[in-house]
């Protein structure tokens, strides 16, 4: 597969002949025009959600942060590094790594909203940092001195370089299942012990940073789950059952990967997560990703800590983050019949 030209005038494609990859755009945006609407839709939802990262008041933080016990000191360091980490990765993934070959341009207005978003995130982070932290650089050099954080990084990574060293429609899509695993997992698993700190009275100014990111969050997963949703009607070829083994073989290795990880940063000294609820609840967040793409769950987990859902909410939205149910955000709304 050949990456999409940016300037194609000799190409004829009719907006009904448009193919999310392997289709051949004129590269004009014809935003009057469009096969997807539901991504327009999610373009229109970003936008009405535009946020800064200065907005948010960290002075409580400060002190806060002093005042942690030891364990969760060196936990919120450790998911803050995981985080700027995966931000990272995914702003130059979606830029250079997946966007290039997306061939509706639609959905290549999107993923370019939500490369801005990712970096935007990366400066949540840098906010973050700098106002908790007296030496900035021992956060931001933890992926190369912890080699739990550094092996994790690199397993993630690989599942991007496998589209990136091989361009087949097979790992276009097996892309898109990473990105699914990366945005509704591993970033919901690292706010969750943000918001369980805040839970406990600490580092509020954190947990409502990490408000505004998931609520970014959402609409990245509605993208990817309507990408793969879509593939799979336009392009059944693809799904067969190898392909679908290696999918699943992918949640399982994100499980084990995600539930050691949360093991690792917690201790078992973080109040309200055990080992048994961190595996129990990155289980059930499998489930949930792998029905909302029509395929059978793995697991079968209930939802151990469903206080997470409200936590995670803005009062004046009626949203369920960890569902993904976006029915109203507060600065514009969707009927979610339009995704």
């Amino acid at each position: 597969m050949k990456r999409k030209k940016i300037y194609n005038p000799d190409s004829q494609e009719k907006t009904q002949q448009r193919k999310i990859f392997g289709g051949d755009p004129t590269g004009i945006f014809e935003l009057n025009d469009i096969k997807y609407q539901w991504a327009y839709n999610l373009w229109e939802m970003m936008l009405n959600n535009t946020w800064f990262p200065k907005e948010v008041d960290m002075t409580r933080d400060v002190s806060d942060y002093k005042h942690l016990l030891e364990t969760e000191k060196k936990a919120y360091d450790k998911v803050l590094a995981q985080l700027i980490f995966m931000d990272s990765l995914q702003t130059n993934n979606i830029m250079d790594n997946l966007n290039p070959y997306i061939t509706s341009p639609e959905i290549n207005l999107v993923l370019v909203r939500q490369a801005f978003e990712e970096a935007l995130h990366s400066q949540s982070y840098a906010v973050m940092v700098d106002s908790i932290s007296t030496n900035s650089s021992e956060i931001y050099e933890l992926w190369r001195r912890d080699m739990k954080l550094k092996s994790k990084n690199d397993a993630i990574a690989r599942i991007y370089e496998r589209l990136s060293s091989d361009p087949t429609d097979e790992n276009i899509v097996l892309a898109m299942f990473a990105n699914q695993i990366l945005e509704g997992i591993y970033f919901y698993s690292g706010f969750t012990y943000l918001y369980t700190l805040a839970r406990s009275g600490k580092m509020l100014g954190s947990a409502q940073m990490i408000r505004f990111i998931q609520r970014d969050e959402v609409t990245h997963l509605l993208l990817f789950q309507n990408m793969i949703n879509v593939t799979r009607r336009e392009r059944p070829d693809i799904f067969t059952k190898s392909f679908l083994d290696d999918v699943y073989q992918m949640f399982r290795d994100a499980v084990k990967l995600e539930t050691e990880w949360g093991e690792y940063i917690t201790q078992g000294q973080i109040l309200g997560l055990t080992d048994e609820i961190i595996g129990q609840y990155i289980q059930y967040l499998a489930d949930q990703r792998l029905s909302a793409v029509g395929l059978e769950k793995i697991y079968n987990a209930e939802h151990p800590i469903k206080w997470v859902d409200n936590f995670s909410k803005f009062n004046d939205q009626k949203t369920n983050f960890f569902e993904g149910n976006v029915t109203n955000y507060s600065k514009g709304s969707l009927n979610l019949d339009d995704f």
